[in-house]
């Protein structure tokens, strides 16, 4: 069998495959951020993956700003997600949610108030709002006694996700968001103990972490980083020692997966020229590396092979190919994504109207 369809073990999840479907920003809960009954077939059709791992989820109002994305911080949003989990687990597939602050990226129109973030910065370019794109705002800097807050905040979502069926949670610690804005030098210019030094700018990462692991068990908890390059305007000026403690530090808290989204030089979403840190991180972080970005079945088998990676998580291709497992493991050829206006917009096109292998009508 190949190893990419072999079974793996992440913390407390038997994995039936090693294609994983990574985190997709999307677009179709309520205005409220409360989850759809779209948002059930859309995951039940994916449940072939070995593991789902969900849009990106806010923590709190103050955290989410991205429109009719989905939320997991009130007993509503906890009761809207209920079908979705139970629609996975039935199909026999497993699913944890991924836990996001968005940070300096959201925009006060969408949450009610000013973003926060490490320090006082703006991403340039404009936000997506409910009445269009507007500039993004300059953070307001977390206090240092707010931390404690935003931690529980983490805590209570992923109590909730518990609550509402997932088999775990993902931190999201990437892409820009708020703790890469705290992880990473071009965005963190704090005096307290959250910036200045490594160490120092790896604290939140680890706090939230710890808590969160503390709270559902760490053979539940996975993180996602982004080591490599500029994501919405958050970089380093050196991150290998960074990304190599933060390794260090998850290892040390024994969570289930760390993923990694790496882009390379020739990225089709996102393309950076600094090296891929993942087998540096791999030398520091001995559970389930994941590895993402611009995967094919070739590239995931030869990373699993080598023993870089445990498991790839693949993006856009899950998305257009809900059976993307069974197409990998017959060499199918895969669906054409559609446009990006579908990504993020309402509705079924782009989102549950890709067809399945079964479904394509059969040729002479």
């Amino acid at each position: 069998m190949s190893s990419l369809f072999k079974p793996v073990q992440i913390g407390a999840i038997t994995a039936s495959n090693r294609a994983i479907m990574a985190p997709l920003t999307r677009g179709r809960a309520t205005r409220d951020h409360v989850p759809t009954p779209i948002m059930v077939d859309y995951y039940r059709q994916r449940a072939g993956a070995g593991l789902i791992i969900t849009e990106a989820t806010g923590i709190s109002r103050q955290g989410l700003g991205w429109p009719y994305a989905p939320g997991i911080w009130s007993d509503e949003q906890v009761a809207a997600w209920q079908p979705v989990t139970q629609a996975v687990h039935d199909a026999r597939g497993r699913i944890i949610v991924q836990l996001w602050h968005m940070g300096r990226q959201v925009h006060s129109s969408v949450t009610g108030e000013q973003p926060v973030s490490s320090s006082a910065t703006a991403t340039a370019g404009d936000a997506h709002t409910y009445e269009g794109k507007a500039p993004f705002e300059t953070a307001r800097p977390l206090a240092t006694e707010e931390i404690q807050g935003l931690i529980d905040a983490y805590v209570t979502a992923a109590r909730n996700a518990i609550r509402a069926g997932f088999d775990g949670v993902q931190i999201h610690a990437a892409n820009g968001y708020l703790i890469d804005q705290f992880l990473r030098d071009n965005a963190n210019f704090r005096t307290d103990q959250y910036g200045g030094s490594i160490e120092n700018r790896v604290r939140l990462l680890a706090e939230v972490t710890q808590a969160v692991a503390d709270a559902i068990g760490a053979d539940k908890v996975s993180v996602r980083l982004s080591p490599n390059g500029d994501s919405q305007g958050v970089n380093d000026s050196n991150p290998g020692p960074l990304f190599a403690h933060a390794a260090q530090v998850l290892d040390a808290i024994g969570i289930a997966s760390l993923e990694l989204r790496e882009p390379g030089p020739d990225g089709t979403f996102g393309k950076t020229d600094v090296p891929r840190q993942s087998p540096l991180i791999r030398q520091h972080f001995k559970g389930p590396l994941i590895l993402n970005s611009d995967y094919d079945k070739q590239r995931a088998q030869a990373d699993l092979e080598s023993g870089l990676a445990d498991a790839i998580s693949f993006g856009r291709p899950f998305m257009a190919n809900p059976d993307l497992v069974e197409r990998l493991r017959s060499d199918a050829p895969l669906n054409p994504i559609k446009g990006m206006a579908t990504w993020y917009g309402p509705g079924e096109d782009g989102y549950t109207n890709y067809p399945a292998l079964e479904q394509e009508p059969a040729t002479a």
